[in-house]
């Protein structure tokens, strides 16, 4: 656990970013400390990562802190939660940005992928709804944002529990919104291509960009403008923004970087 800024807590209150002290979570802490959230920065094995994102907001005058946590583990996920209360004192938001990316298809099913996959995109993210409404009630609502992915509304079989994940998650996002109301919103935004993925070489990563009806999908910094707004939009719930640059209009038989470059 590594040190909070001596400043007073701000007046938006404390958001827990998980994974951000990578990719898109990176993006999402950085431009809310900017715009004067207190953080938690979540990490797994990015501790070194994640010590340099929230010393950077600390930077900014808000308060920071770096915790690590395991989030396929329900018990780990549920005493990390408690360590976030005990550092900020409350939390008025989880972004749950931390994700498993793993290859696989359904007709030859890896079930100790599709579990893992599960715990971390699915089971996580919901325990951690959970444990934010549980708090006691306060006077400004709660939210949550779920980050999902525009594959949810552009299927195709590549990835299949990675996806299955994202369209439980999408539900969840619907479901939690009835039941979390009016102390807590719940809300998702689903990227398009937006970073590379594994072995993705950066001409396949160019071209995949442009396959949009803007020319381009989304930036991180997209991904962060679309968190922060769902943060403060207080008549907004149960919503999904899909920020892609339309990437989810365009219909593809295989992921977009295999219909450049096929996979096997």
């Amino acid at each position: 656990m590594t040190g909070i800024a001596s400043t007073e807590p701000s007046a938006k209150g404390c958001v827990i970013v998980t994974g951000g002290g990578r990719r898109i979570g990176r993006a999402v802490v950085e431009h809310l400390a900017a715009n004067g959230w207190d953080v938690i920065v979540h990490f797994h094995r990015s501790a070194a990562e994640a010590e340099q994102v929230a010393q950077a907001a600390r930077g900014l005058g808000v308060r920071a802190q770096a915790l690590g946590c395991d989030l396929s583990d329900l018990q780990a996920t549920a005493a990390f939660f408690a360590q976030c209360v005990q550092a900020m004192g409350s939390i008025q938001a989880v972004v749950n940005s931390a994700a498993l990316f793993e290859f696989d298809r359904g007709d030859q099913p890896d079930w100790a992928l599709w579990q893992q996959h599960q715990d971390i995109n699915l089971r996580a993210p919901v325990q951690l709804a959970s444990l934010l409404h549980a708090q006691t009630p306060a006077a400004r609502r709660r939210c949550v944002v779920n980050v999902i992915d525009q594959k949810v509304y552009n299927l195709n079989p590549d990835y299949f529990s990675y996806t299955i994940s994202k369209i439980a998650l999408e539900g969840v996002t619907r479901m939690l919104a009835l039941e979390m109301g009016p102390h807590t919103r719940v809300c998702a935004v689903a990227p398009g291509i937006t970073l590379h993925s594994g072995d993705q070489t950066d001409a396949n990563f160019d071209q995949a960009h442009r396959v949009t009806p803007l020319g381009r999908s989304s930036t991180p910094l997209d991904i962060a403008q679309a968190v922060a707004y769902l943060l403060q939009a207080e008549a907004v719930t149960g919503t999904t923004l899909v920020v892609d640059g339309g990437q989810h209009l365009f219909p593809l038989k295989r992921d977009i970087m295999f219909e450049i470059e096929p996979k096997p």
